[in-house]
């Protein structure tokens, strides 16, 4: 029998006007499904700010009603995930609870896009948290980001940031390292 070489990946293409969304979670089937009512509220303002600005969001992958969350909650998930996202479209990673940035890490250092980490801003749920762990590791790693946090995503601060970023892919509020030439 005849080896059969394996198909190259192609990798999908952007849609015009697109941005991507992607979540990371927790390791902690519980922790997961505790957080996940304030991420899909976060993910429901970010998209309707995102919306208003002229744009549409795409959500990188699935909830998984079985797990009862919409999180990406392991390595394997998250290679997975990233294989399947157009590597040169813009990506914002959303973070409403606590988060693992091992999920995420591999996929991100490699997309070619700009990428934008948001937070909600609640003294119930860290996201904040979340995004200063993922934030700290793309610094380390050396991958450029922005990142915004909000309430709602309805306040002038975070709704000028969403509209810089979604322009030029950075703003000016806080940017990591930018890739080299």
């Amino acid at each position: 029998m005849p080896y059969a070489v394996p198909q190259p990946l192609i990798p999908p293409t952007a849609e015009p006007g697109t941005v991507y969304t992607v979540a990371s979670g927790d390791l902690r089937p519980t922790a997961n499904i505790t957080g996940w009512p304030s991420q899909q509220k976060l993910e429901a303002d970010l998209a309707a700010a995102v919306t208003d600005l002229g744009w549409t969001v795409r959500r990188g992958h699935p909830v998984d009603e079985k797990k009862g969350h919409g999180f990406i909650d392991s390595q394997r998930a998250g290679i997975e995930v990233f294989r399947q996202l157009p590597p040169d479209a813009p990506l914002i990673v959303v973070e409403g609870v606590w988060q693992y940035s091992h999920h995420v890490l591999a996929g991100l250092r490699s997309h070619r896009g700009p990428i934008l980490v948001v937070a909600n801003w609640s003294g119930e749920f860290p996201g904040l948290v979340g995004l200063l762990n993922l934030t700290g590791s793309l610094t380390k790693a050396g991958v450029p980001y922005a990142a915004l946090w909000s309430e709602d995503f309805t306040d002038p601060w975070a709704r000028d940031g969403l509209r810089t970023w979604l322009e030029t892919g950075t703003h000016s509020r806080r940017a990591g390292p930018t890739r080299p030439g």
